[in-house]
């Protein structure tokens, strides 16, 4: 990983830190399961290099989600993070983030938006 970029990119999602936000973009059609969970969360903490950070996360590529993976989320993945914005569009990942939200509690203070500028406005709010 080169830190002097501040991006990284793995089979699953993009991530890169811009403007002392961390922005995450899981790929088209990702299957989120308990191993790719482990894996994006280690990746995110590797960039964010002991930075606590609000971060931008857009699900709108997430195809499913299992349980395991949404518990993990809601606990391991809000290290680091300040805040978590989580964008969506189709209903799918409206509803998806919402049973995230209320069912797994996740740790840090974290919102749903289907309109980007929101989304930042909110997380510039934690900088």
């Amino acid at each position: 990983m080169n830190a002097a970029h501040e991006s990284y990119e793995n089979q699953n999602a993009r991530f890169w830190i811009e403007n002392g936000i961390l922005f995450f973009q899981y790929k088209p059609n990702t299957t989120i399961d308990l191993e790719v969970a482990m894996r994006v969360v280690a990746d995110r903490i590797a960039l964010q290099n002991e930075r606590p950070l609000p971060v931008f996360c857009d699900i709108r590529g997430i195809a499913s989600i299992d349980k395991a993976a949404r518990d993990y989320l809601a606990k391991s993945g809000s290290l680091l993070a300040k805040a978590v914005a989580l964008i969506g569009s189709e209903n799918v990942s409206i509803t998806m983030s919402t049973f995230y939200v209320e069912i797994s509690k996740p740790s840090v203070p974290t919102r749903i938006f289907t309109i980007e500028q929101e989304a930042l406005d909110y997380l510039k709010s934690f900088l």
